[in-house]
């Protein structure tokens, strides 16, 4: 094929206990998914879930065993951490039900979303669209995916976040408002899931700014950790 310019090379994350490296499709994340992580937003209850996406470029694969730098993002006085269980899918499909949803599931990493606070909120006070607080380079950290088989319980899994040492954030995967085979079901209703999708699942209470030389360490029990650096 003729192109124009080289095309940009697959984002790809390594599976954990082989060679093989997973290819990124679309990053969709879900909103207010813990209650109370919603209740700290002020927001109650089991509201109905909603959905904002990242590019796959977005993507910063945090390798295990040593601290990866994250860089600080401009336009930004206000960066916030987000600890997230990643579900990445192996296969697609369109209206998938909740009884079928685990069957679409390749297996999960931990991930991080992280959010320019002040920008989501300003767009949010002016009725705009905020992809610009969510969809920025390098706002998608993550760890190597495991694959469900080898996961343990991820329904009962512990989920922490730790920012130089001090833990932020701690709860358990089984607190998500909207589980992960309602998630995957309310997704396929809206977009057609393709295998290389990953699926941000939503962060507990306890979110906060992060600045340069910062450390983060992000845990999932039965995941490979994280750890970054902000510079």
């Amino acid at each position: 094929m003729n192109t124009v310019f080289p095309p940009a090379p697959s984002v790809t994350v390594p599976v954990v206990g082989t060679n093989a490296q997973f290819p990124v499709h679309r990053i969709y994340c879900v909103g207010r998914n813990y209650v109370d992580h919603a209740q700290e937003m002020g927001h109650t209850g089991r509201e109905p879930p909603f959905f904002f996406m990242k590019p796959a470029d977005a993507v910063l694969v945090a390798a295990p065993g040593c601290v990866t730098p994250l860089p600080y993002p401009g336009l930004t006085k206000n960066l916030h951490y987000e600890i997230e269980l990643v579900v990445a899918i192996g296969t697609g499909g369109k209206n998938i039900s909740v009884k079928q949803a685990e069957s679409h599931i390749f297996g999960y990493a931990v991930g991080l979303d992280m959010t320019r606070r002040d920008l989501q909120n300003d767009m949010k006070a002016q009725g705009r669209p905020w992809c610009i607080g969510k969809g920025f380079d390098h706002s998608a950290p993550m760890g190597l995916i495991t694959p469900k088989e080898a996961a343990g319980d991820i329904s009962h899994a512990a989920i922490s976040l730790q920012v130089n040492n001090v833990l932020r954030q701690n709860s358990t995967v089984e607190q998500l408002i909207w589980n992960m085979a309602e998630t995957i079901a309310e997704l396929s209703a809206a977009w057609e899931l393709q295998p290389g999708d990953l699926i941000y699942s939503g962060t507990p209470a306890g979110v906060g700014a992060v600045v340069p030389g910062d450390t983060l360490k992000g845990c999932i029990s039965g995941l490979t950790d994280i750890a970054l650096k902000v510079v």
